[in-house]
């Protein structure tokens, strides 16, 4: 699972890094990062209560099934 394109944009501002670095416990370059990479660790438990809280979110609107080839 990745986090939607809304998700990311929504999530992308300093008050929302700065929680998202206390319940990931890593540095706001980290942060930054993952929001780059649409990292699966944004996904964890706790960024999700930290993501549907500050943005008000669905689950549906925040999250979206990444697609992998198999060839």
């Amino acid at each position: 699972m990745k986090l939607s394109q809304k998700a990311l944009k929504a999530i992308n501002n300093p008050a929302t890094r700065r929680r998202l670095m206390d319940v990931l416990g890593c540095t706001e370059f980290t942060i930054a990062r993952y929001i780059q990479k649409n990292s699966d660790n944004l996904t964890k438990a706790t960024a999700m209560q930290v993501i549907r809280e500050l943005t008000g979110l669905p689950d549906s609107e925040i999250l979206e099934e990444s697609i992998t080839n198999t060839i």
